[in-house]
């Protein structure tokens, strides 16, 4: 009878045991299984080797393994994406911070916020060639310069020039289209052109105008305290899935690493996702932006994507010289730091 009993009592243990294997299955399943949010992103131009760090982090699986599912679209500038992040068709999207901050100051503008900065400094420059007699940003005095429609470094201008001694009416501003902004400089038609230290000098070179002839006066060299592009965030969205937005910026911190370490395959998925995109041409720009506008002394102390407010204050006052707020903005009014890991989490391998 005991050895029944025995017998009886391990088919029971190895039946409890079954279920409870089967149920801790059937749990890990369904954690598994738990649906991805997702998110509309939103690139505020064409795509270039800047934004590699966003599509290698896309490739590696870094979204889908914080359970979001991230889609790709642009805009045709700032103000554009940020209006789909105000109403809500986007999610998040990726904007020059300094639009952000006077998009702020529009009447019954939307609370959106910057949740993480990618450029720790603003791509603002001027691009001259030297055998005009440009090799410091003084020397612009009496020379011409090409600004193309709405570009925003010289909503900057009137404060690089005043910290710099620059008389401003002294330099001229001749208005040009974006498509024609490299050609008529190569031509001579001009002596230098405002635009993004890794795109203007990057494309003049590529065209054939020698390396040793042009200098890039970066503003950020002179004095210019501004952050560059930065993603921002839909506030409800934000509110109500925090853990998202949490999740997106992991991914994108490990998206950058990785482009750290392996700039020419970043170049490569970037070029891939340009119609007739040049592999040698987007990594040229992406070594530039990496030295220039992400891997700072700032971000190699304090890590990627925060900000300093102290800094940011100082930027605000900077673009107050051109732009009359009618209830200027403070840093914390433009700046979300909520969503950033701790500092060692973000730290550059």
């Amino acid at each position: 009878m005991s050895g029944f009993k025995t017998t009886t009592l391990r088919c029971l243990l190895a039946l409890s045991i079954s279920l409870a294997t089967l149920v801790a299955r059937e749990v890990g399943a369904a954690e598994t299984a738990a649906p991805s949010v997702a998110i509309h992103f939103t690139l505020d131009r064409p795509s270039d080797a800047s934004m590699a760090p966003f599509f290698l982090a896309a490739k590696d699986g870094r979204f889908s393994a914080e359970r979001l599912n991230v889609s790709f679209n642009s805009a045709t500038g700032s103000p554009e994406a940020l209006a789909r992040v105000a109403k809500g068709d986007s999610e998040l999207a990726l904007v020059d911070i300094n639009e952000l901050i006077r998009f702020r100051d529009k009447e019954d503008s939307a609370p959106v916020k910057a949740v993480f900065a990618l450029f720790n400094r603003a791509p603002y420059a001027i691009v001259a060639r030297r055998s005009r007699g440009i090799e410091v940003l003084p020397n612009l005095d009496g020379k011409t310069v090409g600004v193309a429609d709405g570009d925003l470094s010289m909503r900057l201008w009137p404060a690089l020039a005043q910290q710099n001694g620059i008389r401003a009416s002294r330099v001229k501003f001749h208005k040009i289209g974006a498509a024609v902004r490299e050609p008529i400089l190569s031509a001579g038609q001009v002596d230098a052109v405002a635009g993004f230290n890794y795109l203007s000098a990057v494309n003049l070179r590529d065209r054939g105008v020698p390396g040793a002839d042009l200098v890039v006066l970066r503003f950020a060299d002179y004095g210019c305290e501004a952050y560059g592009f930065a993603v921002v965030a839909n506030p409800a969205f934000a509110a109500a899935k925090p853990d998202a937005v949490k999740g997106f910026v992991r991914a994108l911190i490990a998206g950058i690493n990785a482009t750290v370490k392996e700039p020419a395959r970043a170049a490569d998925e970037a070029a891939g996702r340009i119609d007739g995109g040049d592999r040698d041409l987007e990594l040229a720009r992406l070594r530039t932006v990496l030295a220039d506008n992400i891997l700072t002394d700032e971000v190699k102390r304090n890590g990627l994507g925060g900000v300093e407010p102290a800094r940011l204050e100082r930027s605000i006052d900077q673009i107050a010289q051109d732009f009359k707020f009618r209830k200027r903005p403070t840093a914390g009014d433009i700046f979300d730091d909520q969503f950033l890991p701790p500092v060692s989490g973000r730290l550059v391998n």
